[in-house]
């Protein structure tokens, strides 16, 4: 049987991947609150619960301990695990920003330097990356940043590593998961101290929680991941989603220009 790994793995996309790989799949699913122990381990026979926090470098070096322990060889890492840190640029604590890159991009990066050795020749690292990774999307600077800096470190991994491991970069629009309540719940300090920012904040907030259903539907992901990881020759990068596809466009629009058009397209939003 083929071994997958998989970060995040309690909800969202990560849940979902979990229960369509463990169908053929030996499954190593992360998991950071204790009370989805049982959950994961109900899925499927084929399912390795393990406990990592991203922001923790012992836990993530314990984690590595317990795969290698229990397999010598991986087919495929997908790292999902993330968070959104939200707010102000000009109010947001540093270390809160600080926060946001060792869950996003630096726990990953950590996590892929253990198990490296595991991964197969002709293996793949799969990213769920984020339209945010253009950019372009105000309030949200850190979550931006963060899946940019995924990417171009993860790109850079394939480039130099003497191992033939395919690097894909999955960079969905909105889906319709939890991330969105979860992250109105651990910004809503900056939500509420916001200094001068009552309305954007407001604006962030409700938007947030639409997404939670109206985005893309988690199994359009799914599909697109698996289809992805069955290739011989994936691409480096995937969007998905007609609002990520057109944000990879309006992305290459000068910066001014870009700036200009958001600045004047959020103030029509919160005005109506």
């Amino acid at each position: 049987m083929r071994t997958v790994v998989i970060s995040g793995a309690t909800s969202g996309i990560g849940r979902a991947l979990v229960e369509e790989f463990a169908k053929d799949c030996i499954v190593f699913a992360g998991y950071r609150n204790e009370n989805y122990l049982d959950d994961l381990q109900a899925i499927s026979g084929n399912v390795r619960p393990f406990f990592m926090n991203m922001e923790d470098k012992a836990s993530i070096a314990k984690a590595s301990a317990y795969i290698k322990s229990e397999t010598n060889s991986i087919d495929t890492l997908i790292n999902v695990a993330g968070c959104v840190v939200a707010g102000a640029i000009e109010n947001i604590d540093i270390d809160r920003i600080r926060y946001q890159f060792e869950v996003n991009t630096f726990g990953h990066l950590d996590f892929a330097q253990h198990i490296l050795p595991l991964i197969k020749d002709n293996g793949k690292i799969i990213n769920i990356s984020s339209m945010a990774s253009f950019g372009i999307f105000p309030f949200i600077s850190p979550y931006c940043a963060s899946k940019r800096a995924l990417d171009i470190l993860f790109n850079a991994l394939q480039i130099e590593t003497h191992k033939n491991i395919k690097v894909i970069s999955i960079k969905p629009g909105v889906i319709a998961t939890p991330l969105w309540s979860k992250s109105v719940e651990i910004n809503k300090n900056e939500i509420k101290a916001n200094n001068g920012f009552d309305k954007e904040m407001k604006f962030l907030a409700e938007n947030a929680l639409k997404n939670e259903s109206r985005g893309l539907d988690v199994d359009k992901v799914v599909k697109l991941i698996t289809k992805v990881d069955a290739l011989s020759n994936p691409k480096a990068s995937y969007t998905i989603g007609l609002d990520a596809k057109l944000s990879e466009i309006f992305a290459l629009l000068p910066q001014t220009l870009i700036n200009k058009m958001m600045r004047y397209g959020l103030r029509y939003r919160i005005r109506h």
